[in-house]
């Protein structure tokens, strides 16, 4: 089978992971294919059309209303208002509009509400000292890392406390509104670092580092996975796929990865784990550092099976069977949270942006995997997705030494499992079609008997006069003389 056939459902061309707008960096799927910096101008566009827009809806509807007032007061004559109370209903109406129109343009009051659920699902006090400690030994850290930097230090710790101070007075704003403010922070205060301050940028890239670190590690409370988003229900959704794709073998996704090695074999594990402790990390940085740890353990992998450097194209099918395998918790919330609060720089270049952009690919991918992508006929493809079947399992011949007994035993008898149900359905398919046969066949008897008998139908006649001997007749046969004997001839 041609390998490019092979491949038709999962290879991505390396442009397709690059800004659609052309600038160089690297895109999202978050961002509708876009980088960070083309997608702020993008949707800071589109902000300022849309607030000029209901600026112009509200104007209209004030000016309506105004204009329909008016009318029904010149219909209803002076005479039924004296002129203070006209005046005084105006006013009245006026203050209206103007609430009105503002609403437009200011959050929800749902800050109450809010307070409530988060009341509500508090963590425990364990979580919370947890927490707390945590936060603590961040901050002491980031203060010691400011003492090198002498008088920008302090001006960044300002900067930074003052930032923490307005995201606690803006709770009450969307996800996206709050992540825009960390995404101008950041932007923000990298400018000051090079131009005000005049730092180099090595020490520039480790001071934003450190600041993400300090910010995020109070905020991810507030901003990972909130309630006013559908993210956990994204992360319910890709887990029930991923479940549901338990039995893809790394055949079907052309995967050049042969876990018989040991080395190989460990190579996966510590990809799995890393994909897996992500959730377990607070700061984003932190949670890329675990992608692209997992990524280096696949392209080793790759390199110990092939004995020749990975390439892209055999990157991305191990990645998604990675996934599959791991099915990482809140897979999408994590996405999410570092698309929306992590620096910027780290997203559109380098090898995390690379290895962040491919996870975003093969998640995509799972979603939408379908027969054609796995080279499986409809039908195959959707006994094994309602568990009907699943692919034939290995051989116990073809397990490394390495692996234990029990799952030697427990491979073949899922295996045997396998083809008894095989054999099962076989039988039944079969005894249906003998039930069918005999009914057809004794159908066809009973109608050919009765066609017979239609032709020929059965005559029964009444019983007559019994025969008479053959010698009834003679009477004088006792007068007839003796029978001769046979006679001995002697000589």
């Amino acid at each position: 089978m041609n390998l490019k056939s092979e491949r038709r459902g999962i290879h991505v061309d390396q442009s397709e992971l690059l800004c659609k707008k052309g600038c160089g960096y690297y895109g999202n799927p978050a961002w509708q294919g876009f980088c960070s910096k083309c997608w702020r101008e993008e949707y800071h566009k589109a902000r300022q059309k849309q607030i000029q827009e209901d600026w112009e809806l509200a104007e209209r509807l004030q000016r309506e209303e105004e204009e329909a007032y008016a009318s029904s007061q010149s219909t209803q004559g002076a005479q039924s208002l004296t002129f203070s109370k006209f005046e005084e209903k105006k006013t009245n109406e006026k203050t209206r509009k103007v609430t009105t129109v503002k609403k437009f343009f200011t959050a929800s009051s749902r800050a109450g509400a809010k307070k409530e659920i988060q009341e509500a699902k508090a963590p425990s006090p364990s979580i919370n000292r947890q927490a707390s400690i945590e936060t603590d030994r961040v901050s002491k850290e980031f203060i010691e890392f400011l003492k090198t930097y002498h008088k920008p230090g302090q001006d960044i710790y300002k900067q930074c406390k003052l930032f923490l101070d307005t995201m606690n007075h803006k709770r009450d704003l969307s996800i996206e509104e709050q992540s825009e403010c960390a995404q101008d922070f950041y932007q923000n205060v990298a400018d000051k670092l090079q131009t005000r301050w005049k730092v180099p940028p090595e020490k520039v890239e480790k001071a934003m580092d450190q600041i993400e670190k300090y910010i995020m590690t109070r905020q991810y409370k507030y901003v990972f996975c909130p309630e006013t988003t559908d993210d956990e229900k994204k992360d319910l959704a890709v887990q029930k796929r991923i479940r549901a794709l338990h039995w893809v073998t790394p055949q079907m996704l052309c995967v050049p990865v042969n876990e018989e090695i040991p080395e190989v074999s460990d190579m996966v594990v510590k990809a799995i784990t890393d994909i897996i402790e992500m959730d377990s990390k607070r700061v984003p940085r932190d949670k890329l550092a675990c992608i692209t740890r997992c990524s280096k353990h696949i392209f080793n992998a790759i390199k110990i099976t092939k004995n020749e450097p990975a390439s892209a194209d055999d990157f991305l099918p191990t990645l998604i069977y990675i996934v599959l395998k791991g099915n990482p918790p809140r897979l999408q919330s994590n996405i999410q949270y570092i698309t929306r609060f992590c620096n910027p720089s780290r997203l559109m270049t380098g090898e995390d942006g690379y290895y962040f952009t491919n996870l975003c690919c093969a998640v995509a991918f799972i979603e939408k995997l379908d027969a054609q992508s796995l080279n499986l006929s409809q039908e195959d493809f959707d006994r094994f997705m309602t568990g009907q079947t699943s692919p034939k399992k290995q051989e116990s011949d073809s397990f490394s030494p390495d692996v234990c007994l029990g799952v030697k035993q427990m491979c073949k008898s899922l295996d045997l499992l396998s083809q008894l149900n095989e054999r099962q359905e076989r039988i039944v398919s079969e005894a249906k079609k003998l039930e069918k046969d005999l009914i057809d066949w004794t159908d066809g008897i009973t109608k050919e008997v009765k066609d017979i008998v239609e032709k020929y139908p059965l005559e029964i006649k009444p019983k007559g006069q019994a025969l008479a001997a053959i010698d009834s007749e003679n009477v004088e046969n006792d007068k007839l003389p003796p029978p001769l004997q046979p006679q001995v001839y002697a000589g």
